[in-house]
């Protein structure tokens, strides 16, 4: 962890996009950022998988950093799809 610039969780078995957010990724989420925090503070989390409104302010909340989000914005209206994503981690703060 010292040595890390970034972290990546990943939130679904990696292998295709579409995927639901695996749940028990918030307390590895949380395991992780507390670890960070002792470890590189300055090391950024990056998670990846089933990234959605519904999960983007959850996510933020628990400690990361970067989210990667594929299906949410690229299914139907890009921009309208962004926009989403962005209410909803600004309700998170």
């Amino acid at each position: 962890m010292p040595a890390l610039d970034l972290a990546l969780l990943m939130a679904v078995n990696p292998g295709f996009g579409g995927q639901k957010f695996i749940p028990e990724s918030l307390a590895r989420l949380q395991d992780l950022k507390s670890l960070r925090d002792s470890l590189n503070p300055r090391c950024l989390i990056e998670v990846d998988g089933g990234i959605n409104a519904a999960t983007a302010a959850q996510v933020a909340a628990a400690g990361a950093d970067i989210l990667v989000a594929g299906t949410a914005v690229f299914s139907g209206d890009i921009k309208s799809n962004i926009d989403t994503l962005r209410s909803s981690l600004a309700s998170s703060r």
